[in-house]
């Protein structure tokens, strides 16, 4: 430890410059992470979360909630499958909305904002809610909403009106859901009626608006997977997924989490070769002193002790820094994506990081383990 704190108080700018590395390195990384899980989330975060085990789709839908359209007669097939149990219908579709909320003034900016309409129930928790709420309550009649948290600032607050335009339907917020946005949008849950209203204010024509997608709980003694193999037996344009399935498999996501795979492999490979290019070639530099040293009786052990406990320290303290220097950035929205601190992600990283660090850093290990202290009489080092 004496060694190793010493030589690195004599060289304060070089490894001071490897701890920023490493620093801006973790930082980049926690980023990365963030974005990633913000970004699926704010892609499908309402199906995520919302309380349906089941949802239905028509096959040419392709997955997507807006594309999928249900006749009359896919609907009484799906409806008709052994094992069902409750059934509700899902609506969305994406408008133009005008926040009026009186706190930012009156009128604000419009966004594109999805509108999710399912069958409310008694109390409003019926298939296709969110499946918990963080502030108010559920929609309980027609023209109130539930919206996503993350859109409280822009006017989505509860207590504030959302105009459709084109047309004069006002919806009233009266709830927040966590994490319950769908394609990066503000969104809202209300009554079918409500997504109803809203396409018929937004599309004075359209005529017999039909679900998107039906919304499925089984029935007592059958699994959601068993009721999703019914519905999909039932008919060949059915298409029936279990909420994990629909989550996963919505278009886009997967090739999301891919691409951020291939940039996180990089990271995971850049951090162990920068520590352990660095630590060889500082190894190479002071390979005559640690030749002297060994001559006047220095054990290896406590040279490759010295040397591991650097990269301990390095590796920590820049991981330690890169964390520090991300946390204010996360409790910050890039755009409609709301950045977080993820502990487990930073963990997970921290962990592994480590592991790769040192493991790069034993070729450093091998070269002190090499030498002899015969070579102190000979001029020769650790470099031959």
């Amino acid at each position: 430890m004496f060694l190793a704190l010493k030589e690195m108080a004599r060289s304060k700018v070089r490894f001071g410059l490897l701890v920023a590395a490493i620093a801006l390195l973790v930082f980049l990384i926690l980023f990365q992470q963030s974005l990633q899980n913000g970004l699926i989330t704010g892609f499908i975060g309402a199906i995520r979360n919302q309380s349906s085990p089941v949802l239905v789709y028509s096959v040419d839908g392709q997955r997507v909630i807006q594309g999928s359209i249900l006749t009359p007669d896919l609907e009484a097939a799906a409806r008709g499958v052994e094992g069902v149990g409750e059934v509700g219908r899902i609506g969305q579709g994406t408008f133009t909305a005008l926040p009026t909320a009186e706190r930012l003034g009156g009128a604000s900016e419009t966004f594109d904002t999805t509108v999710i309409g399912y069958d409310l129930g008694d109390d409003g928790r019926g298939l296709g809610s969110p499946a918990a709420l963080s502030a108010g309550r559920y929609p309980t009649a027609d023209n109130e909403a539930v919206a996503s948290s993350s859109d409280q600032a822009s006017g989505f607050d509860v207590g504030d009106t959302i105009r459709i335009l084109p047309g004069d339907e006002v919806i009233t917020i009266v709830g927040l859901a966590d994490d319950a946005q769908l394609n990066v949008t503000p969104t809202l849950f209300a009554s079918y009626a409500t997504y109803e209203a809203a396409v018929a204010s937004a599309n004075p024509d359209a005529k017999g608006v039909l679900p998107n997608v039906l919304a499925m709980a089984p029935a007592e003694g059958t699994s959601p997977e068993q009721l999703v193999a019914n519905v999909n037996a039932a008919s060949p344009d059915l298409d029936a997924l279990t909420r994990a399935d629909a989550e996963a498999n919505t278009p886009g996501v997967s090739q999301v989490r891919q691409s951020f795979q291939l940039i996180f492999l990089l990271y995971g490979l850049v951090v162990p070769c920068v520590t352990g290019l660095f630590f060889l070639i500082v190894t190479f530099q002071k390979a005559n002193t640690l030749t002297l040293l060994r001559a006047v009786g220095a054990p290896s052990s406590r040279l490759v002790g010295s040397l591991l406990t650097q990269v301990a320290l390095i590796l920590g303290s820049g991981i330690a820094l890169g964390a520090l220097l991300y946390y204010p950035v996360s409790q910050q929205r890039l755009g409609g994506i709301q950045l977080r601190f993820e502990t487990s992600a930073a963990i997970f990283w921290a962990v592994l990081l480590l592991v790769l660090g040192v493991g790069s850093a034993l070729l450093a290990a091998r070269r002190v383990l090499a030498i002899d202290p015969i070579e102190a009489t000979t001029g020769a080092g650790v470099g031959r």
